[in-house]
């Protein structure tokens, strides 16, 4: 008996001996917003103005606002984010300069500039790290945690009204566990910062998405003479032959003196158009070619109406 406990004891040491136990972990658990619809959605035209660091790390003397990369990151990942959503035109706004340069060694004609429906106004608000060690009789653990907090405010270009503005946290952390000295170390994990901050934009960009695509998609007349009758917007947005769109004659504009904004009075719907043809290669240079099916309009006063989804 006296040999067998001896083994026993044996067994459960050699055991102990071989954990080794890493987790890494990312709170709060967020799952990417993938809309599975079959209907095509028209996209939105959607611009990131900057991303900001407003941490206490950017209120020291060493800081570069130029180089910051954590702010470049944030910009990076919910940019790549809305992007694969396949919700939205997204047009470069942060690295234009480069693009502009490019432009020029290469000869070509200057950038066509194009508008934004909705421009996005973000910062981080909020980094911190800490680390907790956890001693016991034969085993050591060492915990790594980071916060982030991420601030955005989504405006319609239109009216330089926002629209949508919230604050989101994301936490990530990695945990590593040795037995009786044995086992990986953990060292100090860079990644944890890229996790948290993504976590955090993960949980916004559903938010940016329905703020977006609950409001009308709109597109505009080009011209309207005897070769036909042209509109902004073709395939990348959504736009196919066969479909029909409401025209709307817009409303008056009265100033509304408690706020001092321009107030666009709902407008009155004129006619209907269907899509003949769409051309073009970019958002940039896209047109449709129409035909109405319904109503008519003043064709020397085509700034006053606007074309938008029949919901």
């Amino acid at each position: 008996m006296k040999q067998l406990a001896i083994l026993l004891i044996s067994l459960t040491i050699l055991s102990s001996c071989s954990t080794s136990k890493k987790i890494v972990k990312i709170e709060p658990q967020v799952q990417e917003f993938i809309e599975e619809v079959e209907t095509q959605s028209l996209k939105r035209k959607v611009a990131i103005g900057r991303f900001s660091n407003e941490t206490q790390y950017a209120k020291g003397v060493f800081y570069v606002k130029e180089n910051d990369p954590m702010s470049k990151q944030a910009g990076d990942i919910l940019a790549t984010k809305l992007v694969m959503s396949d919700k939205f035109i997204l047009l470069e706004r942060q690295d234009l300069e480069k693009i502009e340069e490019e432009l020029a060694i290469s000869g070509s004609e200057g950038l066509q500039k194009i508008g934004a429906d909705y421009l996005i106004i973000g910062s981080i608000t909020e980094f911190g790290r800490k680390t907790v060690g956890d001693v016991d009789v034969f085993s050591r653990s060492k915990t790594q945690t980071v916060q982030a907090g991420v601030s955005i405010r989504l405006v319609d270009v239109s009216t330089g009204q926002i629209i949508y503005s919230e604050e989101a946290k994301g936490e990530a952390e990695t945990t590593n566990t040795t037995s009786f000295g044995l086992g990986e170390r953990t060292g100090y994990d860079a990644t944890l910062a890229d996790k948290a901050i993504s976590a955090a934009i993960s949980k916004l960009v559903e938010n940016i998405i329905n703020n977006c695509m609950n409001r009308p998609w709109k597109s505009y007349f080009l011209s309207y003479d005897e070769n036909g009758i042209i509109i902004s917007g073709g395939k990348s947005q959504g736009l196919e032959i066969g479909q029909i769109y409401s025209v709307v004659q817009k409303g008056k504009k009265v100033k509304n003196p408690q706020t001092g904004m321009m107030i666009e009075l709902p407008g009155e719907n004129v006619g209907k158009i269907k899509i003949n043809f769409t051309g073009g290669e970019t958002p940039q240079n896209e047109f449709s070619l129409v035909s109405f099916t319904e109503g008519d309009i003043n064709q020397n006063e085509l700034s006053n109406y606007y074309i938008k989804e029949i919901k």
